[in-house]
């Protein structure tokens, strides 16, 4: 919450806000609200996704679910600090299919984050390659090569790491069971159970077929989301490539994986005027854009997600404290 509060802080910082609204006043509000619907797109292809990372843990499973259980999740991201969606999304899944265990589920996620990473990372690197992209561009006093550099050996080291465990759970499981011997057997067994439950959430990476299905369908998400991105760069008169859009998300994804407050409200817009300044955008024109773009996009999956979790009878606290608890069950 600091960091966001500190973020937004500096992102406003010197800027006039009868300048903001001037911009925001004058913007294409039909180009804001077809990006926001763009980008609302990217939320079913993710569920979609996930359909075929769970398929060789569950079979294939009813579209229905993982929706419900994506916008919920998405929606409790926006509305909750730390990323407590991921929590959630993994709940609400196994609450509605007794084919999915909660371990299983929250390990799927972690496979659906590290295809997102490396699809980012690829689109990135395909950008800086670019003959127009700006030389010698820095964030944060880094190179943006340097960055990806860094970015690349996280992936690739988390990737590694999570085909060892698709590969070998029971492997882990042993190494688990040394390691507490008979000292304390009830926690033996049941980390033994969690670790077995976790590693079959990650069975895709067993398979090289169904990952490149899963990295496709990740790239398709990817890419209609930084669609969304530069449909609304028209919104507000912002002249910049298709690849500044890519740039953009590139930064915004590596960014909100930090801590901060509901909806990554600070962090968006700080990430937004750094990426645009970039290409030369100037500030104002910057956050303003962020700003139109960052409310629009948060208001349609925030209200879907509510909408889905009444109709399946839950409430946010209910998630909590159901999620926390069955996952010390380690079921």
């Amino acid at each position: 919450m600091i960091i966001s509060v500190a973020l937004l802080w500096w992102t406003l910082r010197g800027e006039s806000f009868a300048g903001i609204w001037a911009v925001l006043r004058e913007s294409n509000l039909a180009l804001f609200v077809t990006a926001a619907a763009v980008a609302t797109l990217s939320f079913p292809i993710r569920a979609w996704r996930w359909r075929y990372i769970l398929e060789p843990t569950a079979g294939k499973l009813p579209f229905g679910p993982l929706w419900r259980a994506t916008a919920i999740g998405m929606m409790v991201n926006n509305v909750s600090p730390a990323r407590a969606g991921e929590l959630a999304r993994a709940y609400v899944l196994s609450r509605e299919t007794q084919r999915v265990r909660f371990t299983a589920s929250l390990a799927s996620l972690v496979v659906d984050r590290v295809f997102d990473t490396l699809v980012v990372l690829l689109l990135l690197l395909v950008v800086v390659s670019l003959p127009g992209f700006p030389s010698g561009a820095t964030v944060a006093g880094w190179s943006v090569s340097r960055l990806l550099l860094a970015g690349a050996l996280v992936a690739i080291s988390a990737l590694v790491v999570l085909v060892f465990a698709a590969l070998y759970p029971e492997r882990l499981a042993r190494i688990w069971e040394r390691a507490l011997g008979s000292r304390a057997p009830h926690l033996m067994e049941r980390g033994r159970d969690i670790l077995l439950s976790f590693g079959s959430g990650l069975s895709v990476l067993r398979d090289p077929r169904q990952s490149a299905i899963v990295f496709a369908w990740a790239l398709v998400m990817w890419l209609v989301n930084g669609t969304s991105f530069w449909i609304a760069f028209g919104a507000v008169g912002i002249d910049a490539p298709f690849s500044a859009a890519l740039f953009l998300q590139s930064l915004l994804a590596a960014a909100v994986a930090a801590p901060s407050a509901p909806g990554f409200f600070g962090v968006f817009e700080a990430s937004t005027k750094v990426a645009l300044s970039v290409y030369g955008i100037e500030d104002t024109l910057a956050v303003s854009y962020a700003l139109g773009y960052h409310l629009l996009g948060w208001i349609p999956i925030t209200l879907i997600g509510f909408w889905y979790l009444g109709k399946l009878g839950l409430h946010l606290k209910d998630i909590g404290e159901s999620s926390k608890r069955t996952r010390n069950e380690g079921t």
